[in-house]
């Protein structure tokens, strides 16, 4: 139990310091997929690595209860973004909070949650994202990546009130798992019916 307490508060600690290294974007913009245009919520889109060698996908191949790890590009898992606050306009926006569900009908049947969400694993030494996840208690932000004009991190925002103002915490490839991490993962995002036509260079 002191264990699992002091990873949670040391997590804790992690976003709130991110607060100055990482801070939210004033002037939000379009995410924009891999393609040039605009990401849309409710579309299907695989999150490919920056250098096009491999994407997210699950550690299941019938997803339910899965980690959310990297595979080869051919091996991609279609998500869809959903936004936390409703909106009439479906285009995503940079620092807007998220719900990220992998595209997963038979979970869904079987009442099992395919949605997104930050969990510690204490064999895997931290957190890491799972699914599982709650409508509007596990978000999601997309920021721009430095380098590229398609490039874009992925952030977890823990909803941490009243214990502190803590900000998104940036999530990278640890040990081939997508997790927090002091060092942002590049990625874009194909969508799902273009995913074999993807040629895209890093800018």
């Amino acid at each position: 139990m002191k264990i699992t307490n002091f990873l949670v508060l040391s997590f804790l600690l992690f976003a709130f310091t991110a607060t100055s290294i990482f801070p939210r974007a004033v002037h939000a913009e379009a995410v924009i997929d891999a393609f040039g245009d605009e990401v849309k919520a409710g579309d299907r889109y695989i999150i490919g690595a920056a250098s096009n060698d491999f994407a997210v996908t699950a550690t299941s191949p019938i997803i339910c209860n899965s980690d959310v790890v990297f595979s080869p590009m051919s091996n991609g898992l279609p998500v869809i973004f959903s936004k936390v606050v409703e909106s009439n306009d479906s285009v995503i926006n940079e620092d807007s909070y998220l719900n990220v569900d992998f595209v997963a009908p038979s979970c869904r049947m079987a009442g099992v949650s395919t949605m997104w969400k930050i969990e510690l694993r204490l064999t895997a030494r931290g957190f890491v994202v799972t699914t599982g996840g709650v409508a509007g208690l596990n978000r999601f932000t997309i920021t721009k990546y430095e380098g590229g004009n398609n490039l874009y991190q992925l952030s977890y925002c823990p909803i941490s009130e009243p214990i502190c103002e803590c900000s998104c915490v940036p999530l990278g490839n640890v040990v081939n798992r997508l997790a927090p991490s002091t060092i942002p993962f590049p990625v874009v995002f194909i969508p799902a019916d273009r995913a074999s036509k993807i040629e895209y260079k890093m800018m």
